[in-house]
């Protein structure tokens, strides 16, 4: 069965991030990161796309081809991206999923979820406002908080998340982003409701 009958298939995977090779590998940009594997998985390729402000790769074929999304407009303006990409392939909000960074997940910690607020991320907060809506499918990837202390994490928090995984972080990093492509792979055949079963209960080896 593809999707689910009562959930709508997944058309379009958007990765939230900050463009330029002045950003790539920072944990901010690990929605970029999954999507890189993905597209890399299965031998394709981003291609820029001014007219989705984006770089566009596509995946799969029939009813399990896939777009990949990665805008180029810097994190805060991300929706305006998402937004073009959903009138530009005639989507729904429920029919794409959002990939994104999350401080308030330990890293190594997934959550799929069909809805929600921002959550204090620029980037889901630019996409509720040019979508209109909160209603549409996110998973977040755990990148931890840099302080357990408020005035600590706070005043350390744009070096953390614009500063790079380590080496000894990078096995878990594999590790979590084997997961998220195959939690797409799931979510495409299975629908959302049983991948988050798997998803959110991911604990690396």
């Amino acid at each position: 069965m593809v999707g689910s009958e009562s959930q709508p298939q997944l058309r379009l995977v958007i990765g939230l991030g900050n463009p330029g090779a002045k950003y790539a590998g920072t944990r901010h940009n690990v929605g970029f990161m999954a999507l890189e594997r993905l597209a890399a998985a299965a031998g394709s390729s981003f291609r820029n796309q001014a007219r989705l402000q984006g770089l566009l790769a596509e995946v799969g074929s029939g009813e399990q081809r896939l777009r990949l999304l990665m805008p180029q407009t810097f994190m805060n303006e991300s929706g305006r991206a998402i937004r073009s990409a959903l009138d530009w392939f005639g989507l729904q909000p429920q029919e794409l999923l959002v990939v994104v960074d999350d401080m308030d997940l330990p890293f190594g910690k997934l959550r799929l979820r069909a809805s929600g607020s921002a959550g204090g991320h620029n980037g889901l907060r630019s996409t509720i406002s040019h979508l209109g809506t909160q209603d549409f499918p996110r998973l977040r990837i755990g990148i931890g908080a840099p302080a357990d202390n408020p005035v600590e994490r706070k005043a350390r928090t744009i070096g953390h998340v614009l500063g790079r995984f380590s080496p000894d972080e990078q096995p878990l990093l594999a590790q979590v982003l084997g997961e998220v492509e195959a939690g797409i792979g799931l979510i495409q055949r299975r629908g959302l409701t049983l991948a988050a079963n798997r998803i959110n209960g991911f604990a690396p080896v």
